[in-house]
This record gives C-alpha cells, structure tokens and sequence, in this order.
C-alpha cells in the first residue's frame, strides 16, 4: 500500500512500518510473537519482549507504548502467564516505555509477543532499504569466543 505519509512499509522488508504525524514525529509500529523458546516463563517474557523492543531500536527510534499479545492454553496454570506478563513488562520498563494492556486467546501452546509503538524523527529512520540499515558489525573478543565455543557443540534435538 502506498501514501505520501508512510515512510517505511512492506516493500522493504524491514520489521515495522514507519508512518510521518508530523514534521518533527513519525510513528515506528511493529508486532512479534513466537512459543516459548526457553523453559522459564519470565525469562520468556523478557525474550520475547527485548526481540519486539529491537525492531523499534533497529529503525533508529525509541519505543513508548505496547500492547500484550497472548495465546495461552485455558488449562495451564496462570501462575505460568503471570510470570511471563512480568518479564515481558520488565524488559518494556527498562526501556522506558509502557504496557497498556493487549489480547488474550485460548491457545494450545503457549505464544506471547508484544505491538509496540516507537517515535523517530522523520528522515532518520532506519530501513533496509536506505544506507543506514547496512552497516558493518563488528564484534568484540568475548562474543568471539563465546560464539566459537557454543557453535562447536553438538545439539540433540528429541
């Protein structure tokens, strides 16, 4: 879809969309969700919460509001979603930005994710599309070597 006011959409495969309100403001919207990828809820939340909260940092602008997205089976112990809610507004809180409710479905499998809301100033986004979404990553000695040591392990799968 096109308009004069969205700046980043679709058609460059970036993780959120980017739409201009104002001369001086530009709205960063973006919406992640997965199953859980580690057994400890809380930590799931702050995962699933730092990989939403990215897309907002990955387009140069800073989050201010989110909404839960939730999947979460009727039979599972809510102590479970109220453990990951916690760590999901944790990594929201850390970054300064706030959680003002979301959705709830019953779900076979747990899935949670956020819709997250940032602002960057028109012009200074960051798209796959333009030269500042390419730039070389370089990484430091410790990274290196926690990278080589954990890429060499053998990963069973059950």
């Amino acid at each position: 879809m096109s308009h004069p006011d969205l700046l980043i959409g679709s058609d460059t495969k970036d993780d959120a969309a980017v739409y201009k309100i104002s001369d001086d403001t530009a709205l960063i919207f973006t919406v992640d969700f997965f199953p859980p990828i580690v057994d400890d809820p809380y930590t799931f939340g702050e995962i699933a919460a730092s990989n939403a909260l990215s897309d907002i940092y990955a387009m140069g602008g800073k989050p201010i509001l989110a909404l839960n997205i939730v999947g979460f089976p009727i039979d599972l112990p809510k102590e479970i979603l109220t453990s990951i809610l916690k760590g999901g507004a944790n990594k929201i809180q850390e970054a300064g930005a706030i959680i003002s409710g979301g959705h709830t479905v019953d779900d076979a499998e747990p899935k949670y994710g956020l819709a997250i809301l940032g602002i960057v100033k028109p012009g200074e986004q960051i798209s796959n599309a333009n030269e500042k979404g390419w730039r070389p990553i370089s990484f430091n000695q410790t990274f290196r070597d926690w990278y080589h040591y954990h890429s060499s392990k053998t990963i069973s799968v059950r």
